[in-house]
């Protein structure tokens, strides 16, 4: 078992993180509102762009490859390397199906 160093960009926050454990569930016991809900890769809400370093996920079921190179879901990922995440970043995709969400509901009023 390794540990590495996962800083949160922006936050000041700075957890210890085996490469055996997620990173949510560190946070978790560290105090740190790392934001979540379904637990299990599929809402995104836990995601992280990963800044600097490495993670594996392979649970993280709800990204595309592409996505999964670039962002953790931290309910899933565990830590490969030391980290640097900026918590609250979705991947484009994401980014694009929110706005459109929020205009199409503006629509309606």
């Amino acid at each position: 078992m390794t540990d590495y160093t996962v800083e949160f960009v922006g936050t000041g926050e700075t957890i210890t993180c085996s490469d055996k454990e997620t990173i949510l569930s560190r946070c978790l016991e560290a105090g740190i509102a790392q934001e979540y809900s379904c637990r299990v890769g599929m809402c995104l809400a836990c995601t992280a762009e990963i800044v600097e370093g490495e993670v594996t996920q392979p649970a993280a079921r709800g990204f595309t490859a592409d996505e999964a190179e670039n962002y953790a879901l931290t309910c899933m990922a565990r830590p490969q390397s030391d980290l640097k995440l900026d918590r609250g970043k979705y991947p484009p995709s994401i980014e694009g199906d929110a706005a459109k969400g929020a205009g199409e509901a503006f629509a309606d009023d």
